[in-house]
């Protein structure tokens, strides 16, 4: 196996969506950088995937395990970087390791393959042609700034929020870009319980209060500016 940072994604629900290479890689991997050692070794051992070594590396200790990785890439290992689910580095841990593994030379491969907003967004059926990816709003300092960003926006918005924040995120987007706004939200992705809801801001805002429960992860796909 050549030396180097592999960027390994893995699936988000359905653990059919693992790649044929993906499951090579993890399995010859002198070390996998895992965001959750434990939930990572439920997925492996599912999938049936051997390994050798599961290291944590998550944003408490990014900057710290960061240098200990390129150390042993340094020294002819090599590392394979996974998050809990999806793409590393998208919302979750990897770009402080992928920018000093740069910073020292290191090849980089990344994989393709899941992550939450290239499928909500495909099957919105709002316009793909351009999109701006914003993520997770900030839980306070710069929430009011970031949401005006949104709603200024001239190409269709990508948004992730949480089961508890959602209706609250929904309301906030009313407020600053209008009820009528179209937009489209992705709930449970590959998972058994998917759903997309498909409206108006306010008509969206509706069938989620209407809901006796509110599970899931949430990507939020908002329309363009008029």
């Amino acid at each position: 196996m050549e030396v180097a940072l592999y960027i390994v994604p893995t699936p988000i629900g359905n653990l059919d969506d693992i790649t044929i290479r993906a499951m090579k890689i993890l399995s010859s991997a002198n070390i996998i950088a895992s965001e959750d050692t434990r939930h990572t070794g439920t997925m492996l051992k599912a999938l049936n995937i051997p390994h050798k070594k599961l290291e944590s590396y998550h944003e408490h200790n990014e900057e710290q395990k960061s240098s200990f990785l390129v150390n042993e890439i340094l020294s002819r290992k090599s590392v394979a970087l996974v998050t809990d689910a999806g793409t590393p580095g998208i919302s979750d841990p990897g770009f402080r390791l992928i920018r000093k593994a740069i910073e020292n030379n290191i090849k980089i491969i990344s994989l393709p393959g899941p992550t939450a907003f290239i499928p909500a967004l495909v099957a919105s059926g709002l316009p793909v042609n351009e999109f701006h990816f914003f993520g997770f709003p900030p839980a306070k300092k710069g929430r009011k700034t970031f949401l005006q960003e949104v709603a200024k926006q001239k190409s269709t918005s990508i948004l992730y929020e949480s089961p508890y924040k959602i209706l609250k995120l929904i309301e906030e987007l009313i407020e600053f870009c209008g009820s009528d706004r179209q937009i489209c939200i992705a709930r449970e992705i590959s998972k058994v319980f998917e759903e997309y809801i498909r409206g108006t801001l306010e008509e969206c805002k509706q069938i989620l209060q209407s809901k006796t429960a509110i599970k899931g992860e949430f990507v939020i796909i908002l329309s363009r500016t008029k």
